[in-house]
């Protein structure tokens, strides 16, 4: 049995922050019925078409799910939505700041009307305060979270290349969604979860804030290098890039001894630390320049090794599809798609099997829940 097996979620959802969180609650066994609109869909369905026609972001995002295409400026289809959620667990919304509320899915209505429900709203800034009611995508949120300022280089900022602020918001949603499920299970009471993508990607901010604390200066944009353990980054070599990190004396010792061949470096006291080396940054890229330069990646790997130092190829989205460790592991898997089987990698699970169900066409699944979520007939009157 998987973990939430007999739970069900309904997601008002577009994008990512949202999708990924309930896809996250899918793959643990939940039965999420996902609602879209007939003219399209979700918009990140039509974001690209590199998966056999379908968009990358969708299909990454939405597997495990039901499709209701469903016009809620329909009073019909909005009052089966409602009838959805009154049979829920969980109700999860990302829709613009305001537009929940104005369909009469506010979170204080729901909850109201039925006291077991765990709602969640994601937004961009939150509920309140002065820029609550803003627009929020990702690349912007990385801007506003400080994100932008310690990537790149100090003359070029760069965003990751990630929906990063998506993904944050979408782990935090989900986290606490299990919680809230958790208490209602002790209190027999729901609760309601309001997770903003600005408030999720500054506390993975939690490094460079408390490095700037109190004033001091913010860490510079090191690229992929660190901005304070040094050595710790890509190095080229002879034929391509070998990427490594030192992280105590222990290991810059055996790193000058076993890697560089120079036992010189290693008895320098100035350089023993991190803060000195990268006080003699220049000195000490020389001279691994000068080793590495003449090495192929395989041999500076295998010095690295050697030295037991940790090391890490650089591998591109080709490399990762062929990455031996995770096909030795068993964590590649099928999933079904309106446009065929796709590779996915497995849930991250405990002892219950992986969930891996289809990604829905759009509206796959409206006739069926329709069905499903009928209103009750009314009882004949007996008028004799």
């Amino acid at each position: 049995m998987r973990p939430l097996e007999g739970i069900t979620v309904v997601s008002l959802e577009q994008a990512i922050a949202a999708p990924y969180c309930t896809r996250l609650l899918a793959d643990l066994g939940a039965r999420v019925i996902k609602i879209e609109r007939p003219d399209g869909g979700d918009f990140a369905r039509g974001y690209d078409t590199r998966v056999n026609g379908l968009s990358s972001h969708f299909v990454w995002t939405n597997r495990g799910k039901e499709s209701a295409a469903l016009d809620l400026r329909d009073g019909a289809d909005l009052a089966l939505v409602r009838r959805m959620i009154a049979g829920a667990d969980v109700f999860v919304e990302n829709l613009a700041p305001g537009a929940a509320a104005r369909l009469g899915l506010a979170s204080a209505t729901l909850r109201a009307a039925h006291p077991r429900l765990v709602t969640a709203s994601i937004s961009g800034y939150g509920e309140g305060g002065p820029q609550g009611t803003r627009k929020a995508y990702d690349l912007l949120i990385q801007a506003e979270a400080g994100f932008l300022s310690v990537t790149g280089r100090p003359v070029a900022p760069a965003k990751a290349g990630i929906s990063i602020a998506d993904i944050a918001a979408g782990v935090a949603a989900h986290q606490a969604i299990l919680a809230a499920l958790i208490q209602r299970g002790r209190t027999g009471a729901g609760d309601h979860i309001a997770v903003s993508m600005l408030e999720a990607l500054a506390e993975w901010m939690g490094f460079p804030l408390y490095y700037a604390y109190g004033g001091q200066p913010p860490p510079v944009p090191a690229g992929a290098g660190h901005a304070t353990i040094f050595p710790y980054g890509p190095y080229g070599t002879a034929d391509g890039t070998v990427l490594f990190g030192l992280q105590n004396p222990r290991e810059w010792r055996a790193f000058c001894e076993t890697v560089l061949r120079r036992p010189d470096l290693a008895a320098d006291p100035e350089l023993a630390s991190n803060a000195g080396r990268a006080a003699r940054a220049d000195e000490v890229n020389a001279a691994i320049d000068t080793v590495l330069s003449t090495l192929t990646t395989a041999e500076a790997i295998a010095r690295l090794e050697a030295a037991n130092i940790a090391t890490a190829s650089v591998n591109d989205m080709a490399g990762l599809w062929q990455h031996p460790q995770l096909a030795a592991r068993g964590r590649w898997h099928t999933v079904e798609t309106p446009a065929g089987p796709v590779p996915a990698l497995a849930p991250i699970a405990g002892s219950w099997p992986p969930r891996m169900d289809k990604v829905p066409a759009l509206g796959e699944h409206t006739a069926a829940l329709r069905a499903e979520f009928a209103p009750a007939p009314t009882k004949a009157r007996d008028d004799d």
